[in-house]
């Protein structure tokens, strides 16, 4: 006979509280970091230029538009303008570009 697990309902085991809570410490401390990275890009001492060329691991799961919008200089239309250029989805995340829309990206922002 089979043993029955919890489950929720797509099918995927169910976290403790102990899982739960470290899940959201590393969720909170990831968005203390970009609250702080977008201060520094509107601040211009962080350019975007180097974070897309060699992304920290915590920023790879930040959409691309979330990154673009915060520079100076540029909003939602003109974001959307140059991620339509290079042909890249404004939902895509950083970790998620291929080499080729780096380097696009980051000549077209420079």
């Amino acid at each position: 006979m089979a043993t029955k697990t919890r489950r929720s309902a797509q099918g995927v085991p169910e976290r403790t509280l102990v899982q739960r809570m470290a899940a959201l410490q590393r969720a909170n401390v990831v968005r203390g970091k970009r609250a702080e990275l977008k201060r520094d890009l509107k601040a211009k001492r962080v350019k975007v230029h180097d974070l897309l060329l060699d992304p920290p691991d915590w920023l790879e799961t930040m959409k691309i538009f979330d990154l673009i919008v915060s520079c100076p200089k540029y909003g939602k239309i003109k974001t959307n303008k140059v991620l339509q250029q290079c042909r890249i989805s404004p939902a895509k995340t950083i970790g998620g570009m291929s080499v080729r829309q780096r380097t696009e990206l980051v000549s077209m922002l420079r």
